[in-house]
């Protein structure tokens, strides 16, 4: 397993992170229990959470529960320093958490104690901002997003406050690091910004979604990450499910995230199943796995901080896991770059 610093710290995460969103739904703290039991000892020191997850479906009654399930397993543990644990407070307009709010100073502390108590724990290493106040284009929000209407004076404000109030938390040992999730380029640069100029905690990381069929991150965003040490934590490798290659063919196994949600939050159309289909046969051709080539592929980024995986049972986390020892050929990287070229934004 290798390990990435996160941000300009000395804090190392391993290049794999054990993601944790469908606990408390299609997994149970028995299978939790085991998934991280199995993680940790093939070199994996990095998990994910966050107060509003399950998300599996996502429903107001199970709440918190992941990081219930998280906590207990996290309770009384020798090694829970040697652990980075990562959540994060819900944005604005999830109307069951704090009403929606939108999130602030105040709203950070209170976030955090709740995470701190179902984690079970002192202290998170890593605290994110789900997603920015503003709104953001991720999630297919591409094609209808208008930033006309932002007030930079207000972004700057709540910056500066929340900034504050995580420096205050540190002080107080309850987190030791802030980053950032579902963010734009200019949003990134405005945190590090505000952070250098009035000397808050500069964010660490950014969380944003990013395969093989998902690859906005590869322009002003990596540019941002790499100049500025705020190193992507990608979720959704494996785009929910397809790059595993099991919705090939027209297979819908019973259990999976399609049975439950067929168009997987808009990232299996057409035009994405054109690209999945190619890059299924990149692997088969040359014999590898296509879940590990597609993480695998992640892997070698230049931004890449530490790639999010998450499995419902553990033959898929044993499978994900051991993309870390893939070594892609360049024959491999360059048919991959050409399907990029014929399909730079399949969904």
């Amino acid at each position: 397993m290798k390990y990435n610093a996160l941000g300009r710290t000395q804090i190392k995460v391993s290049e794999i992170c054990l993601g944790t969103m469908t606990w408390g739904s299609q997994n149970s703290q028995a299978e939790a229990d085991e998934q991280l039991d199995f993680a940790v000892g093939q070199g994996v020191n990095f998990i994910d959470t966050a107060e509003m997850y399950p998300t599996t479906p996502r429903k107001a009654e199970t709440t918190g529960l992941t990081e219930e399930i998280c906590g207990n397993w996290l309770a009384g543990r020798a090694d829970r320093e040697k652990l980075v644990v990562a959540t994060k407070i819900t944005g604005e307009g999830n109307a069951d958490i704090r009403d929606g709010a939108r999130v602030t100073g105040k709203s950070i502390r209170e976030a955090l104690e709740g995470s701190l108590k179902r984690l079970k724990t002192d202290y998170v290493d890593l605290y994110q901002l789900h997603w920015p106040n503003r709104g953001s284009y991720h999630f297919r929000q591409y094609w209808k997003f208008d930033p006309t209407n932002l007030k930079p004076e207000n972004i700057d404000q709540e910056i500066t406050d929340i900034l504050g109030e995580v420096q205050s938390l540190q002080k107080e040992g309850k987190l030791r690091t802030f980053g950032l999730s579902n963010e734009s380029a200019w949003g990134t640069q405005k945190w590090v910004t505000i952070a250098e100029q009035q000397n808050l905690p500069r964010v660490v990381s950014i969380q944003n979604e990013y395969s093989l069929i998902c690859r906005i991150f590869d322009l002003d965003l990596a540019e941002t990450s790499i100049m500025e040490d705020v190193g992507l934590l990608a979720f959704s490798p494996l785009a929910a499910g397809p790059l595993s290659g099991k919705y090939l063919d027209g297979n819908v196994p019973a259990g999976s995230r399609r049975a439950q949600q067929d168009g997987l939050n808009g990232r299996y159309t057409p035009q994405s199943q054109k690209a999945i289909g190619l890059y299924g046969d990149i692997a088969k051709k040359h014999g590898l796995n296509f879940a590990q080539m597609a993480l695998a592929f992640c892997l070698t980024r230049p931004f890449m901080a530490s790639v999010i995986i998450g499995a419902t049972s553990m033959d898929q986390l044993r499978t994900n896991i051991a993309a870390k020892d893939i070594q892609l050929s360049q024959e491999v990287m360059d048919e991959i770059q050409a399907v990029y070229r014929d399909y730079p934004m399949p969904m």
